[in-house]
């Protein structure tokens, strides 16, 4: 039987028998909403076109799916959750009820793979959830899109340097940022999260780039499997395209665009205010995904754009760029980068965390910049001007094609899950 919730008018699966094929089911935040949310979908579709059946457990947030959806507790409970974990430093231990009930799906459903991807975000009980898993002998497959599993509260310990992860968190330096929180207990939830995960025996972990590994090799984790296996792109949708309207939005302007979902100050907003004090007079910078209020206290030459979740007018967007530029202080993967690439457009990124890998040298998708340095980030934006921003594009979109595109990414999950079987 099946119903729509009310919140979403997702289809969402009432209580149903293990089937005879293979299935998967998928933890997430979100189901086919926001980045990791569509990255869930992608695999869930791959799945299916191979005779799985599929099933995505979320806690809030769901776009219409081809898997069979289930929602983790009530519209209230994320906030009664993240009420907790904003005093407490407690987020993943909260929602106690509402994962007790997915335990139970879980048992009657029966999945061969359970493949995790973001448990924080005010919706879950990790405590519970692994303890579960523990005693059981299905093949876990966690996919780290940030940190937070391995350290005792942030999601990115590299804006602060610090590397406390590696022997054990205290004192958390970065309680002020997500999940933000009153009460510090780094070092009691680092303990808790070695002793959880470090128990499941058939975990295997996915890092979405070699940096991201790398960083995990270092940590509690470092003794389990770990596969790198990038973010894919829907390159039907990301493809180079022109939209009239967006065009006249930049006429006769070179055009340097960056993106963001939230414009953070690890997203780099000073060094685009320090770049605009460079550009030559028919060249602006143009952020997308900026709050339009914030526009009058901007230079001239940047143009916020509000962020939306139309792809077609985000694959304008990218096609109408000469270069699109990634200028974090660190990123796990830069779909941005892999976006604009399935547009034809080249990039530059700072030489930090995992943008550099995804830079192809010969032939030139882009160039990697000395990190932190604005003025070398513009030097390379000169040079793909100088050559042209069209001499790029058939190399970038055969780059996207070719390593990047969604279909090629969720099939390394799906063949993954195979030789766990």
């Amino acid at each position: 039987r099946r119903r729509k919730t009310a919140l979403t008018g997702a289809v969402t699966d009432t209580l149903q028998p293990r089937q005879d094929m293979p299935v998967l089911f998928q933890i997430n935040a979100t189901a086919n909403r926001g980045a990791i949310g569509k990255i869930t979908e992608i695999i869930g579709e791959e799945a299916i076109s191979r005779g799985w059946g599929s099933y995505i457990a979320y806690g809030r947030d769901a776009c219409d799916s081809a898997s069979r959806l289930i929602r983790i507790g009530s519209r209230l409970n994320p906030y009664l959750h993240y009420a907790s974990q904003r005093v407490l430093d407690n987020e993943g231990l909260c929602s106690g009820r509402a994962t007790a009930r997915l335990i139970e799906r879980i048992k009657a459903i029966r999945p061969d793979i359970i493949q995790l991807h973001d448990l924080h975000d005010h919706y879950l009980n990790y405590r519970l959830l692994f303890e579960f898993l523990n005693s059981t002998n299905i093949p876990v497959v966690w996919t780290m899109h940030d940190f937070w599993a391995v350290t005792g509260h942030c999601m990115n310990f590299v804006s602060r340097n610090c590397d406390r992860f590696k022997t054990g968190c205290h004192d958390c330096p970065m309680r002020g940022e997500y999940p933000k929180t009153f009460f510090n207990r780094s070092a009691q939830n680092y303990k808790l999260k070695k002793q959880l995960f470090g128990a499941k025996g058939n975990l295997h972990v996915v890092a979405v780039s070699r940096w991201v590994a790398d960083q995990l090799r270092e940590s509690f984790l470092g003794d389990r499997p770990i596969h790198v296996i990038a973010n894919g792109v829907d390159t039907a949708a990301f493809r180079p395209c022109d939209d009239p309207q967006i065009s006249s939005m930049f006429p006769g302007k070179f055009v340097i665009l960056a993106a963001a979902s939230q414009w953070t100050e690890r997203k780099g907003m000073k060094h685009y205010l320090r770049m605009s004090e460079m550009l030559a007079d028919d060249e602006i910078i143009v952020l997308v995904g900026l709050n339009p209020r914030f526009a009058k206290r901007l230079p001239h030459n940047i143009i916020a754009v509000p962020h939306t979740t139309d792809t077609e007018k985000l694959a304008a967007l990218y096609s109408r760029a000469d270069v699109v530029t990634v200028m974090s202080a660190a990123e796990t993967f830069g779909m941005t980068v892999v976006e604009a690439y399935a547009c034809g457009t080249p990039v530059v990124v700072f030489d930090n965390s995992a943008p550099p890998s995804l830079v192809n040298a010969d032939p030139p998708s882009g160039y990697v910049a000395e990190n932190q340095n604005v003025e070398s980030v513009y030097a390379a934006v000169k040079k793909i001007r100088h050559a042209g921003s069209g001499s790029y594009g058939r190399h970038c979109r055969e780059l996207a094609l070719r390593k990047y595109d969604k279909t090629i990414c969720a099939g390394r999950y799906l063949s993954l899950y195979e030789s766990l079987l």
